[in-house]
């Protein structure tokens, strides 16, 4: 159980073996006009399903429901930590309850963590931890383990599951397997054809407004708004699906946890951000496949709203740049080279970095959920 230390202004753990991850849920409506809530909410998003609907939205309801759904399926990279921090940061400053799904049976169907329910629990509690040394305003925020939720109503949820898979051919819940990182060609057993009916049952489950997930889950929350048509429900979920982080490495579209070369974790150290970035793909002037200047402007840009680069007097002296776009620019037309770019993107992020590896050097219990998920094998 969590007790408020007045010294430090915030949550001291006495219990190191339970932790209540929803000590600080405490909803606190928004203070930001309609159109400020509007113009934050798009800011999320790479796509939105449908903006008019947002719009009505928050116009009529105080705490919008937001979900997203989270497999514990290893180490947490940077998109899924201060990305996402910021995002749900801006959509609960709108006043939404943040609400997200631990998909531990979700996890379990997919066979990650070897389909090792306890080791996939484990992974969900450090990922919580993370988010809070990260920075996440957690008033607004709730966790709730699927596996719990589920077993309170599994009348309810089960028969929404059986209507929706009733409702649909086999042909259409496969093109949804992007969901689970797997083609529509890979070899899947049964259980992950159930996999995406559930996952479009959860968004009616947790009576989400809201679902704000990456581009990589856009089929399922389509197939959400597809089943209110043939259901005749008015109320559809309004999609924001946020773009997706390359990997490091050229020619990787997204990251992947199980290529540790391929993005920057949560809790890697100075030393590995720096040799990472450093070593990431980057051609001067290129800024279509280019992964330092996707984290430069999806989450340097984001989250700080500026960047220092310094330079030498003879190569141009520092410039401080308050604008993606500038830098973009510049580094388009070689004013600005990667030689420059990548330590000051590591600068950064380190930064962003720095909390969250204190909280697992300094606290007992998260250092022991970091050790164990590091000796966690990860499977596909």
């Amino acid at each position: 159980m969590a007790q408020v230390d007045p010294t430090h202004g915030g949550l001291v753990w006495k219990n190191e073996d339970t932790r209540d991850v929803n000590a600080e849920y405490d909803p606190v409506p928004s203070s930001l006009s309609f159109e400020e809530k509007l113009r934050t909410c798009l800011s999320v998003a790479e796509e939105c399903i449908q903006p008019e609907e947002l719009g009505t939205l928050l116009q009529t309801k105080t705490h919008p429901v937001c979900y997203d759904g989270f497999e514990p399926s290893g180490r947490m990279h940077i998109a899924q930590g201060i990305l996402k921090s910021i995002n749900v940061n801006k959509l609960t400053s709108c006043g939404c309850i943040f609400v997200f799904w631990v998909a531990d049976w979700f996890a379990l169907l997919n066979n990650k963590m070897g389909g090792d329910l306890a080791k996939i629990q484990t992974v969900g509690k450090y990922m919580v931890e993370i988010w809070r040394a990260a920075g996440m305003d957690m008033r607004n925020v709730k966790f709730l383990w699927a596996s719990e939720e589920i077993n309170k109503r599994p009348n309810e949820y089960w028969l929404r599951v059986m209507d929706i898979a009733r409702k649909n051919n086999i042909k259409r819940i496969t093109r949804c397997s992007q969901i689970m990182g797997r083609a529509e060609s890979d070899e899947m057993a049964s259980a992950q054809i159930l996999y995406p009916c559930m996952q479009c049952a959860d968004i009616f489950f947790l009576e989400a407004d809201i679902c704000q997930l990456g581009m990589d889950q856009r089929k399922v929350n389509v197939l959400a708004r597809e089943y209110c048509d043939l259901v005749g429900r008015e109320k559809k979920p309004v999609v924001l699906s946020h773009p997706m982080m390359m990997g490091l490495k050229q020619g990787q579209e997204k990251m992947s946890k199980s290529d540790v070369g391929s993005a920057i974790f949560m809790e890697d150290s100075e030393e590995e951000v720096n040799s990472k970035i450093k070593k990431a793909y980057c051609l001067p002037s290129d800024i279509l496949n280019n992964p330092v200047l996707s984290y430069t402007k999806h989450i340097i840009f984001n989250r700080n709203g500026q960047l220092l680069i310094e330079r030498t007097p003879e190569n141009g002296g520092n410039k401080l740049y308050t604008s993606y776009e500038e830098l973009e620019k510049d580094f388009a037309e070689n004013n600005l080279h990667p030689a420059d770019l990548k330590p000051a993107v590591a600068k950064a992020l380190n930064q962003m970095l720095a909390p969250v590896r204190a909280h697992f050097e300094n606290d007992a219990y998260a250092r022991s959920l970091l050790e164990q998920v590091r000796s966690f094998r990860v499977t596909r």
